[in-house]
Parts: C-alpha cells; structure tokens; sequence
C-alpha cells in the first residue's frame, strides 16, 4: 500500500469513527434518558407491586406484544427497510415518501390482524407461554385480561418503528431515540394516577400497566410525525400499494424475524420454564433483564442504528472500503463501551439491585435472587451488543437468511441446554443459557462476516480488543476495591472504610 492509499485509509476510518460517534452519542443522550426513566418505572412497580403474582401475569402478558415488539422496532424490521428506504431516497424523495407511506398501510394492515388474533385467542397464548397459571384461576384471568388490554399495542408501536428508521435515514437520531422517554413517563403516571380509580372501579390495580403500555405506545407513534412533517414526508397517496420496493421490504422481513428471533423466542423459553420454578421466578428474571438491557439500550442500540444508517449509505454508493470503516469502528465502539459496563455491574450486582429495587414489597430475598439472574445475563452482555451491529449487516448484503439459520442453531442450543440444567441448578440457568446462546450466535456470524466480506479474523480479534480486555479486568478490580470498602448493603453508601 503506498503513502498516499495509507492516508486515503486513515481518512476514511477518522471520518467513519466521527460520523459513528456524533450520531450514536444523539442516540445514546436520548435513550440515556429513556432508560433513566425506564428504571424509575420498574422502581415504582416494584414498590407498589413487587415479585407477587399479580407482577408476574402482567410480565407473561406483556411478554407476547412485547417479543413482537423487538423484532419490528429494534430488529427485523429496522435491518429490513432501512437499505430499501436509503435506496429510494437516492432515487428521489417522492420514492421514498411513496414506500413510506405503501409501508405504513401495509405494515398497519399486518399488524393490526396479528393484534387482533392476540385479543381473540389471549387465553390460549397464555396458556402456551405460561401453563402453570391454570393452577391459579385468579393470576389466569388477570394475564388474559392484560393480554387483550395490551394487543394493539404491536400495531403502535410497529408503526413507530416504520417512523423511526425513517427518520435515521434522514440523519435524525435524536427524536427517534426520544420517543420511548414518553413510553415511560406515561406507564409511571398510569402506576401512581390509575390504580386507585381501577380499584373504586372494581378492577384489580394491575390493570394500570396494561393501560400505559397502549397509551405510551400510542404516544412514541405520535410524537415522531411532526418531524416526519418538517422534513416534506407527511402522509402521501403510494405511487403504488404493493410495488417491488414494498415486496422486497417483506421478503427480508419474513425470513428475518426469525435471524433476529433468537435472543426473543429464549426469553420465552424462559418466560415457560420460569413459570414452573416458584412464584417471584418470572419477576426475578425480569427485573433482571431490565438491568442487564440498561447498558444494551444505551450502548448497544445506539451503536447499532447508528452503524445501520451509514454501514448502509456507503454500501449501497459501492464504497466498500468507508463501509467497512464504519463496521470495524462500531465493533471496536461496543467492545470499549460494554466491558466497563459489564464488570462494575457484575461486581456490584447486589448493590445494584438493592439500590433501584428494594423498597416496599420488594424485600432483601428479591434482591439476593435477582442479583443472581443479573450476573448470569451479564456474562453474554459483550456478545449481545455485538449481536445487535452484526445481524444488520447480513441485510444490507441480502443474506439475511444466515442469521435465520444461526438462530435455529442457537434456539435449540438453549433450549437443551435449559432443560437438560434448571431442575438441578434453578431458574439461574435461564439467564445464563442466554448468555451462553448468544455468545455461539456472534461466533458463528462474525465467522461468516469474515469469510463473505474477504476479512481476515484479526478485523475483529486485534491488538485494541486486548487492551479494553485488559482494561476490563483493570476495571474490575478497581469496582471491587470500591464496592468493599464504601458500600454496605444495610448501612448504605460512602461508608467509612473498614465501617
């Protein structure tokens, strides 16, 4: 490589690296405060409804639009439309106005006939993901209940999603990500204004969720169209309903929502295990989850859409080199922002949870239980972060039937490896069965990425992954020093050193 293909390198990777953190730092701001008040929103269950049963019926049926939900806002749907869209705009804005409002009639179309069988056939979905409710007639009724309350839910928020990768697209990153802030703030309010009318009512209080999740998801639809308006992509009559840009959209999305599946269909797996293992299992696991996704949302997400936007731009303008610049920069991004995440969690994981979570009827056993789950999960944090950058790419090349194959693979690893575990080791092993699957799938898809882009394996295994590996374990001691000498699980914080 002469001096001159050296600087044209170095180039590229500064304004790859630059263009990837100023988008995924607007990305991140914003879900930064989503996920703040995502916190104070499992907070505030937590106190007033804690590990009971009543928790757990709304945790299994908010599970059902929920694992729908994944997929269309932050996976197939986004990987699938986004290269589309891109490719349009480049045709012209009036191209790209036509998909996507055709999308919006046909995705709402699809959607709403989902959420509608969700609605009919509630008792039946609840007993497929949770059998051992049918024991307890009272926590059935109340999960069929909060199934049919939360269907359209699906509806709203996929559409949501169809507004939010069109406006990444057009370089909005901010809006996009701001949109879950009124998710959460509407659930809070529905938590501390609903109950009390639900119960002069005659309705169990638990209700209140259900009702803030189909506010809050109508609420991050709305929010995002005035921007949509400004930018000259109001609603518009389709050129055409169900043109060859519409049809190649759904091509990738049907097979793709299974390659993005994966992490999902074994959060159900554990969702009917856990059903099995006690009361408070499906609310440990949960509780968990949500602080295992803090970082992932923040971090991981952000990196991701931001890594799609422009992975996808230079790819399709046949700039291979600035592709793989923006991809190689998100890899190394997640590595140097998940690790320290991963270890100062891991290593205090019970002051953690006793910090955001016990209060009211959430007591120091729930503690115990969850931080257990939460170290479980947190040992597959680095994979599923990178697990969020990667499946996209197999969209922008048109292989997303890789990650269809890979998912298979991983759902019936996980599966075997759950059942073959839980009855001796408990519902400990279905956090970490995730962890474990996922780290299989990201070795499986940067293999293949390897070999389909012509990348030698030190793209990703190099000299700067060792060095915030090592920083890592800096890191790690650094937290346990800190966490013995001024934290104390009765006492509290900043305690005296030897206190």
């Amino acid at each position: 490589m002469s001096a001159q293909e050296e600087d044209l390198a170095k180039s590229q990777s500064l304004l790859a690296r630059s263009r990837v953190i100023f988008s995924s730092l607007k990305m991140a701001l914003a879900t930064f405060m989503s996920r703040i008040l995502g916190l104070v929103r499992e907070q505030v269950m937590a106190h007033m409804f804690g590990a009971s049963g009543m928790t757990d019926a709304f945790l299994v049926a908010y599970r059902i639009p929920n694992l729908l939900r994944d997929l269309f806002a932050e996976g197939a749907f986004s990987a699938a439309f986004v290269p589309a869209f891109t490719e349009e705009r480049l045709k012209g804005q009036a191209k790209a106005q036509s998909l996507l409002w055709a999308l919006f009639i046909v995705l709402g179309l699809m959607t709403g006939l989902i959420s509608a069988l969700i609605y009919f056939f509630a008792p039946e979905l609840i007993a497929l993901f949770a059998p051992a409710f049918k024991a307890d007639a009272e926590k059935l009724s109340q999960a069929v209940n909060l199934t049919r309350i939360m269907a359209p839910f699906l509806l709203l928020i996929s559409l949501a999603a169809l507004f939010m990768g069109s406006l990444n697209s057009l370089k909005v990153f901010f809006i996009p990500s701001f949109a879950p802030v009124c998710f959460n703030a509407i659930m809070i309010l529905s938590m501390l204004v609903l109950p009390g009318i639900l119960l002069a009512s005659g309705y169990s209080s638990i209700y209140a969720l259900g009702l803030g999740v189909l506010i809050g998801g109508a609420m991050q639809c709305l929010i995002q169209l005035p921007f949509l308006l400004s930018r000259g992509f109001g609603p518009s009559r389709p050129e055409k309903l169900w043109s060859e840009s519409v049809k190649k959209v759904l091509r990738k999305l049907g097979p793709g929502l299974l390659g993005y599946a994966s992490n999902q269909i074994n959060v159900l797996v554990n969702t009917f295990l856990a059903t099995s293992s006690g009361i408070g299992a499906v609310s440990w696991l949960s509780y968990a989850f949500r602080l295992f996704q803090f970082p992932v949302g923040i971090l991981s997400v952000s990196l991701a859409g931001s890594n799609l936007v422009h992975f996808s731009d230079s790819w399709k303008d046949q700039k291979k080199d600035e592709a793989l610049s923006y991809l190689q920069t998100s890899y190394h991004l997640s590595w140097l922002t998940i690790i320290p995440a991963m270890v100062i969690l891991y290593v205090m994981a019970f002051e953690t949870v006793h910090l955001i979570f016990e209060r009211g009827r959430f007591g120091s056993y729930d503690t115990y239980m969850t931080a257990l789950a939460l170290k479980a999960y947190l040992l597959g944090l680095p994979f599923y972060g990178l697990y969020k950058i990667f499946v996209p790419v197999f969209y922008v090349l048109e292989k997303e039937k890789i990650p269809v194959i890979i998912s298979i693979i991983t759902i019936v690893l996980n599966i075997i490896f759950c059942l073959a575990l839980v009855p001796k080791y408990g519902f400990r092993i279905l956090a970490l069965g995730t962890s474990v699957t996922m780290a299989v799938n990201v070795l499986l898809q940067s293999t293949l990425i390897c070999r389909m882009l012509d990348l030698r394996f030190s793209f990703f295994i190099n000299l700067k992954v060792m060095k915030i590996l090592f920083a890592g374990l800096f890191c790690a001691l650094c937290a346990d020093w800190a966490s013995k000498s001024w934290i104390h699980p009765v006492k509290g914080f900043w305690i005296e050193c030897g206190g």
